[in-house]
């Protein structure tokens, strides 16, 4: 049964098994604040509980423009370290939770519209979004997760680039860069996403929590380090029951080989 509950800045609409949350500030441009991160970790805490997957996307123009700077300049020093520390905390229930979240990227993806847009695990861009991170012409610095999570999908480099020059990056180089894994027609994005976040919601929950939280951590580590971590992860996922039940399935038939798409 399909629910559907707005809010003042997050829009919560389950669908099936798939929630379905809406950066809800258009007239700002979907500008995070230090209520909008409140209410980003309210609708995720709900998802945990009731969704197999979430996509995340933006109402009106622009999926985010970043953070409310008319509230941050009103920060003391430990205020802005701490308003820093929550969006790492809030961001971290995305990244490393127990299902998968899908975001959908349409107009600005700026700042820390990005950093939000990087902690979800696959990023859809319809091919009028631009990508951005102006806070060396703001005079500022990334403060929420930026400097980790875009520098290892982009790499230092590219990341420095935007940050020194100001440039501004399409969405078909923000694929090439590794920012998104698909780029679609404009107004697209929320289709294929969703689409996207189906297909995960059906796979084993133990297989969807390894990928999300020990993928990631793997790559942190020494080689000889990630390769002890696999053996363990990939032998407790082949002892689940969902496991067992699959490749029954598969081995007696009833479910499908891997194909190439031009042969379905």
């Amino acid at each position: 049964m399909n629910k559907h509950e707005p809010t003042e800045l997050c829009s919560y609409e389950l669908r099936d098994d798939i929630a379905f949350i809406g950066l809800n500030r258009p007239e700002k441009r979907n500008a995070i604040s230090d209520r909008f991160v409140e209410a980003i970790a309210a609708a995720a805490t709900r998802a945990e509980k009731e969704a197999k997957a979430v996509v995340l996307y933006g109402h009106g123009k622009h999926f985010c423009a970043g953070l409310d700077l008319a509230e941050h300049s009103e920060k003391s020093l430990i205020e802005g370290v701490a308003g820093s520390r929550r969006w790492h905390a809030v961001f971290d229930m995305i990244e490393h939770g127990t299902i998968p979240w899908v975001s959908a990227l349409h107009g600005a993806v700026v700042g820390g519209g990005l950093e939000l847009a990087a902690s979800t695990h696959l990023r859809v861009a319809a091919a009028d979004a631009f990508f951005a991170l102006p806070e060396g012409q703001r005079g500022i610095f990334v403060g929420g997760g930026g400097s980790v999570r875009i520098a290892r999908l982009m790499g230092v480099a590219r990341m420095s680039d935007l940050m020194l020059t100001g440039r501004v990056a399409s969405a078909g180089e923000a694929e090439r860069w590794n920012l998104v894994q698909y780029v679609v027609d404009e107004g697209k994005a929320l289709e294929k996403a969703s689409e996207l976040a189906a297909k995960a919601a059906t796979n084993a929950p133990f297989s969807n929590y390894a990928v999300i939280n020990a993928l990631p951590r793997i790559q942190d580590m020494a080689k000889s380090d990630g390769l002890f971590m696999e053996s363990f992860i990939a032998t407790f996922a082949s002892a689940t029951p969902e496991a067992a039940q699959r490749l029954r399935d598969f081995l007696e038939k009833r479910a499908g080989k891997v194909t190439r798409p031009e042969d379905k």
